[in-house]
């Protein structure tokens, strides 16, 4: 009877280990209107999906357009915790910085500042790794002469401080974006490189974002 008990014992326990090798890791992409393209065909979570193994991997984008992080922290129950994921990529502060001059309004930076490091203590209170993402661009201008290059820069610098101090991953897409267009902007031109309208990615801007992503997710597995 011991030997039954104990060979029955063995066959859960492989059982249940093989469940849990075979569970892929959950990521939920959190942001604005770029992460809420991200989905699309030819969006950068859709290349992501088709780039990395869905045994290992179960991509989920959360983006919603308009969103800044004070919206990320009001959501965030709903549309990240409620889904259980292993990973949430944060990608947000196009809007906390680009409203102030589109609409009049934004986020000044010790709220953003507040509310970001709000979101990721609630992560990681539910054990939820984080990766950080700046904000790449409002403009692609090489020369610094973009509207709002002065702000955007701040608030990407506001990330990578939060990242260290958090001890976080990090995707730092605004210094990609910046060294990428270095090289391939020569007409200087404001969009066309990788935005369609200063902001948004068109195809090869998609392909390098899920290039810049995949790099950390696989590195943070």
């Amino acid at each position: 009877m011991t030997t039954i008990y104990r060979s029955l014992l063995f066959l859960l326990t492989v059982g249940l280990l093989a469940m849990s090798a075979a569970k892929p890791t959950r990521v939920v992409f959190f942001g604005d209107s770029i992460t809420q393209a991200g989905v699309n065909p030819g969006g950068y979570i859709d290349r992501l999906k088709k780039s990395m193994p869905a045994d290992q991997y179960e991509l989920i984008g959360a983006g919603i357009g308009g969103n800044k992080i004070y919206d990320l922290f009001l959501r965030m129950d709903d549309d990240v915790l409620a889904k259980q994921p292993d990973v949430v990529v944060i990608w947000v502060g196009v809007n906390d910085v680009w409203h102030k001059a589109s609409m009049g309004t934004g986020t000044d930076p010790d709220k953003f500042i507040k509310f970001y490091d709000a979101v990721i203590k609630k992560l990681k209170a539910a054990n939820i790794r984080v990766i950080l993402c700046t904000p790449a661009a409002i403009g692609e201008k090489t020369d610094m002469t973009n509207q709002q290059d002065g702000d955007l820069n701040q608030y990407s610098q506001f990330i990578r401080d939060i990242a260290k101090r958090h001890d976080l991953a990090l995707v730092d897409l605004r210094k990609a974006f910046l060294e990428y267009d270095l090289k391939n902007n020569t007409e200087n031109k404001d969009r066309g490189v990788l935005t369609t309208d200063r902001v948004h990615l068109n195809d090869a801007g998609n392909q390098f974002v899920a290039e810049q992503m995949q790099k950390v997710l696989t590195a943070a597995k």
